[in-house]
């Protein structure tokens, strides 16, 4: 008995897919956790209406992956059956790896990247699958002979990126977002093992780089968000430093258990971790910042009740380097306030730097097919500015209501 059933989603209307077990693994504890992690983490702190979640995203980047298998086999593209089925668990499961509130708390948990949880979880539903991931692993790794599906996934120009800048754009109202995904789809193809664009949309590709330029910088990296996501990942670490000196114990079990379990100092991710990981949601954590404004430590407390009633830091932005001299200034402040002592403010003087590259030439680079037949690196035709140099922002974010 077929499985399939329709997803009616905001972006592209009603969505299917054509394989059952792609509906086994939405329907796994796993993927229905997914639900509960933001895709924008504390972006909705800025765009009130960013509340979306991987799930929706991880059925978006589904959809558009499968119109990309249809478009190329149209086209004469050698794709088995197989080879779609791994390429749709593969997109479908990119994402399962993150934590809480998406990247906010990446790396201060647990030291693992998402790509890397991701893989591990993947890894373990296959042994429940009995092999039925195998092929969909080994194209996520980018390790299958026919390298153009893995692009597919990850590369300069991927459906994951499709669609989460439509996504973020439609729920953010940020239009400067909108791709023409359909039209990008529609103009793919493969040469030599490798996708290429079509000449007739290269306009549409460079119209898809200056939407992820804005996006980074209006939204991904907004410099209320990057003070939102600071404070969160200070409290994180605030939290977990006092839970292991027995000094606080409101914490939801789930996120106890992964403490624990971070501590062991074994590099490796185990069935254990993972079990505990997907246990452990947004929910989670704005339950902890609940139950820590009654807490007698003075920086929790302080964290919580700012987070979760939006009294954010104050941010400054700059292209050069923070110096030590306002590092220290701030500092200074903010002990004359005299509530908060000299090692508190390792949680209340944050610095750091952000970076973007629109188009990074030095990796895989986007490739243009020419009516001609001959295959040009865009830069090479483009009379856009690719924005292939790094643009990095520095900043330092402090308490704005508690500096004299």
């Amino acid at each position: 008995m077929s499985k399939k059933k329709l997803f009616n989603d905001p972006i592209y209307g009603f969505i299917t897919f054509p394989f059952d077990i792609l509906y086994d693994i939405i329907e796994h504890p796993y993927f229905q956790r997914l639900r509960r992690i933001s895709q924008q983490g504390l972006s909705h702190l800025v765009y009130p209406g960013a509340m979306h979640t991987r799930f929706h995203h991880a059925l978006g980047a589904l959809h558009l992956t499968c119109e990309a298998v249809n478009t190329l086999r149209s086209k004469n593209i050698d794709i088995t059956d197989e080879e779609f089925e791994g390429v749709c668990l593969a997109i479908l499961l990119h994402d399962i790896g993150h934590g809480p509130f998406s990247h906010a708390l990446e790396n201060n948990i647990l030291p693992f990247h998402h790509e890397e949880m991701s893989l591990a979880i993947m890894e373990e539903l296959n042994v429940e699958f009995n092999g039925k991931l195998n092929l969909g692993i080994e194209i996520f790794k980018g390790n299958y002979h026919k390298s153009f599906l893995h692009e597919l996934i990850s590369g300069q120009i991927d459906m994951d990126r499709l669609d989460y800048l439509n996504r973020d754009s439609f729920f953010t109202g940020v239009a400067e977002g909108v791709v023409s995904y359909d039209r990008i789809i529609t103009m793919l193809n493969v040469r030599d093992n490798r996708l290429v664009i079509e000449e007739k949309g290269i306009y549409s590709i460079e119209k898809f780089l200056v939407a992820r330029r804005f996006m980074y910088w209006q939204v991904y990296l907004h410099k209320t968000g990057i003070a939102a996501e600071q404070m969160l990942i200070a409290f994180m670490k605030k939290l977990k430093n006092e839970y292991f000196k027995g000094g606080t114990e409101y914490i939801s079990i789930p996120l106890m258990k992964l403490f624990e379990l971070s501590e062991k100092k074994d590099n490796r991710i185990t069935p254990e971790l993972i079990e505990s990981f997907c246990k452990v949601d947004d929910t989670d954590i704005v339950y902890t910042l609940k139950i820590q404004g009654n807490n007698s430590d003075k920086v929790l407390q302080y964290l919580s009740d700012s987070i979760l009633n939006r009294v954010l830091f104050k941010v400054a932005l700059q292209n050069e380097a923070i110096t030590e001299e306002i590092i220290q200034n701030t500092r200074s402040q903010l002990l004359n306030n005299n509530r908060f002592s000299i090692s508190d403010l390792d949680y209340l003087v944050l610095t750091g730097s952000e970076s973007n590259q629109t188009y990074n030439k030095d990796k895989e680079k986007i490739l243009i097919l020419m009516k001609s037949g001959h295959i040009y690196p865009l830069e090479e035709i483009s009379d856009y500015d690719m924005g292939s140099k790094p643009i990095v922002k520095h900043y330092i974010c402090s308490p704005k209501s508690l500096i004299t």
